[in-house]
């Protein structure tokens, strides 16, 4: 029996990257799955050649609005949710001394209020024994220049991920976060960073992960897989770094 079958699960950010592989192996395990992405074109052309019972939702995370309505129609869809998947946000950098409130207000409406709101929405619609999931980063242990911002919102989310794991221990539903290193996922392009900088960035990071590489989506998704099932039926309030080691030494 696959390991997600007749499963619901909700996946923020599932146009690309995480998101897509995360929804592609959750399908290939029977799950019924809602992707979410912000552009509809973009959504659309990522699904193609996607097998199972999918839905998709156009919504914007930043917007309480879009993620009542995304809760909204996973549950007018299939009905209870099992598995919901916090897996948006973004990473541009900025050096503390360029920091505008713009930028402070665009990662904390992306990165921290949207995967906050969507619990709130998604909590009378989860099943008892359900599985909360989100995308941290190994920013929060450790420190990179130019990632103040993005690293205040994960570390803000870590401290919330705490608190809903102790508040929904009454419902049996697990709370768990995924700590990924470097990536290969378009976030990378979406920074803003002219072609050679990120190309030196990625050679940086890579020398620094003790196996010598970039992780893939893949890689994250099967993670993600491991959490969301019963195969980690006493794993709860953790967080698992996939970075290669990065983290710890």
């Amino acid at each position: 029996m696959r390991k997600l079958e007749n499963k619901v699960a909700v996946i923020t950010g599932a146009n690309s990257g995480i998101g897509l592989a995360t929804a592609k192996l959750f399908l290939e395990n029977g799950a019924k799955v809602i992707l979410t992405g912000r552009r509809k074109e973009a959504l659309e052309e990522a699904v193609k050649g996607l097998t199972g019972n999918y839905s998709l939702f156009v919504g914007d995370v930043a917007s309480l609005e879009s993620n009542r309505q995304l809760i909204d129609h996973a549950v007018s869809t299939y009905g209870k949710i099992d598995i919901l998947f916090l897996n948006a946000g973004i990473a541009p950098p900025t050096p503390t001394e360029a920091i505008t409130e713009e930028h402070y207000d665009e990662l904390f409406n992306i990165n921290v209020k949207g995967p906050v709101f969507t619990v709130r929405y998604a909590l009378p619609h989860l099943n008892d024994g359900a599985s909360v999931l989100f995308t941290n980063s190994i920013v929060t242990q450790r420190g990179f220049d130019g990632l103040a911002v993005y690293s205040a919102t994960k570390g803000a989310l870590r401290a919330y991920q705490r608190v809903l794991t102790s508040e929904l221990k009454g419902r049996k539903i697990r709370v768990n976060s995924i700590a990924p290193g470097p990536i290969e996922t378009p976030i990378y392009g979406k920074m803003g960073l002219p072609a050679e900088v990120l190309e030196q960035m990625g050679q940086s990071f890579a020398q620094q992960v003790p196996l010598g590489r970039f992780g893939t989506s893949e890689e994250v998704a099967a993670t993600a897989l491991f959490l969301a099932s019963d195969d980690a039926s006493f794993i709860n309030g953790i967080e698992i770094e996939v970075d290669g080691g990065l983290s710890q030494i």
